[in-house]
């Protein structure tokens, strides 16, 4: 994506930036490498064949992992395509084994050659459905590319319950939205398996589930055919289990997913080093399946000021850059988040966002910004709303961004009904056709209000990426430096599932990954 640059910002000063996030990452990347979680076995094991759930629910690749307890360090993958090998049985039948009680782990060994070569069968027939999916999705863009808008317009759907779900979905697609994501019902981030099947008793959004995935894929198939305009479906793999919804986004032909290297760890209070480690192999696997990712700094703003802490978004969008390149991310799948938030009483508010903006548009040029609505000065004066949406709708198309996530009248009051997202795209495309080559006639004062707001945000975030690099990331964020949120080291949820790998570790989706993504 070709960006006029308007704000005079340092070149220097990026670059100074992102060397600045690279050193941040290296010893985070270090302990990365050197770490195993109980989702990323599970993940892979997903990867490798395993499916299902036992009599109580509880996933197959679960149960499996659980069985590892100690040897989790050396990784599940030998131990279930072993037992594919030594039982003689399918995928299928293996899983409804270890579902009705086998350990996989008390078997004997095969010869490790021959577990070698079955792993790769499973891993390229995996590798396989993956590139369908990509082929597909590109030959639909290709076919209806005349009909791409641009910013996409993106539009969340919450009943709960998938099949309304897909109604309100289908009728949002219908009305003109080019993204459709399904929230996730409150607090799935904290479970750490996978609910298995359709879904239909979410509370304020639905189960990710691979069959719910499957459900609204197939849903927004029917109306691209119809609309001859390519709808894309995102979900998310924040949490507890992101690899493993990863992998399954992989499999259902998801577009995007919600995937942040520090939302989970802030806003959730999952384990740092947890995240982290989690964080990676999932973006690997987005990157295999080509699905743009979409990062969480807009949340940053929800508790910390939009003025006085805009620097951290800044800070953190170097970070995540740096993150998502290390796990085979190209640019263009870096949906780098945030939000105009600005509190509406300050002066020439309007102009700071415009500001935020276009700094991040020239910062991040290759990167589709995923720019989102008011919510945290929203209240239940709706005619408000509806302007600042619409001055929301303005700076995006004024500046060029990617993903544009819809603010409707009832955002942050209830969850949204049918007719708000009507006349959240009517507003939308209200403001961004008759605004239509404003960007390209507009320049801004060298010295004026929003370029000297954008070199102190820049100046700012240098400093602040000078102060995490020198106390190391970990300690910054126990010390509360990213959206004022303290998070101990050692607490969190699912710091029990984190393991030092072994020398015998052996993980062949990761070795597959690596080579694919050419990461050393």
């Amino acid at each position: 994506m070709k960006t006029e640059t308007k704000l005079y910002l340092s070149k220097a000063k990026i670059n100074r930036a992102r060397t600045l996030a690279t050193k941040i990452a290296k010893p985070v990347q270090g302990y990365i490498n050197n770490h195993t979680t109980v989702t990323v076995e599970r993940a892979t094991l997903r990867v490798l064949g395993a499916d299902g759930v036992d009599a109580r629910g509880v996933p197959v690749a679960n149960i499996a992992v659980n069985t590892l307890e100690q040897k989790l360090g050396s990784g599940a993958a030998a131990y279930y395509v072993n037992a594919l090998l030594t039982e003689k049985k399918t995928p299928a039948k293996l899983n409804a084994a270890i579902a009705g009680g086998l350990n996989i782990t008390t078997l004997k060994q095969a010869n490790f050659k021959d577990i070698r070569k079955k792993a790769a069968e499973q891993v390229t027939a995996f590798e396989k459905k993956v590139a369908a999916n990509v082929m597909y999705r590109n030959a639909k863009l290709r076919e209806y590319r005349k009909n791409i808008k641009s910013p996409l317009l993106y539009l969340i759907v919450a009943t709960g319950n998938i099949y309304e779900d897909v109604k309100q979905a289908t009728a949002a697609a219908e009305q003109g939205a080019d993204v459709i994501a399904v929230i996730r019902t409150t607090a799935q981030s904290l479970l750490d398996y996978v609910p298995y099947g359709a879904t239909t008793e979410g509370v304020g959004g639905t189960y990710a589930t691979q069959e719910n995935f499957r459900i609204m894929r197939t849903a927004l198939d029917e109306v691209i055919k119809k609309q001859k305009r390519y709808i894309r479906l995102v979900n998310y793999c924040s949490g507890l289990c992101m690899p493993e919804i990863a992998v399954m986004g992989a499999v259902e032909r998801l577009d995007m997913m919600l995937n942040d290297s520090m939302y989970g760890i802030l806003f959730r209070d999952i384990n740092m080093y947890r995240t982290f480690v989690d964080q990676r192999f999932s973006r690997m696997i987005n990157a295999l399946a080509d699905i743009t990712i979409n990062t969480g700094e807009d949340n940053y703003l929800t508790t910390a000021d939009a003025y006085e802490k805009a620097y951290t978004v800044l800070a953190s969008q170097f970070i995540n850059e740096r993150f998502a390149l290390d796990s085979g991310l190209a640019p263009r799948l870096i949906g780098l988040g945030h939000a105009f938030e600005m509190d509406p009483t300050i002066r020439n508010g309007f102009l700071l966002e415009l500001a935020q903006a276009q700094m991040a548009r020239e910062i991040f040029p290759e990167c589709p910004l995923k720019y989102m609505p008011p919510t945290k000065f929203m209240t239940g004066d709706i005619f408000r709303g509806y302007v600042m949406n619409a001055m929301f709708n303005f700076v995006s198309a004024a500046t060029g961004q990617s993903i544009h996530l819809l603010g409707m009248l009832t955002e942050a009051i209830q969850t949204p009904f049918m007719q708000d997202r009507y006349l959240a795209v009517k507003n939308a495309e209200y403001v961004m056709n008759t605004i239509a080559d404003f960007r390209k006639e507009v320049t801004f004062p060298r010295n004026g209000i929003i370029t000297c707001r954008a070199k102190e945000v820049l100046n700012q975030a240098v400093s602040f990426l000078n102060k995490v690099n020198k106390m190391g990331m970990f300690n910054a964020i126990q010390k509360g430096l990213f959206a004022d949120i303290k998070r101990a080291k050692k607490g969190g949820k699912g710091l029990d599932g984190v393991a030092e790998k072994n020398q015998d570790y052996w993980n062949p989706v990761e070795e597959m990954l690596k080579k694919k993504l050419k990461l050393d």
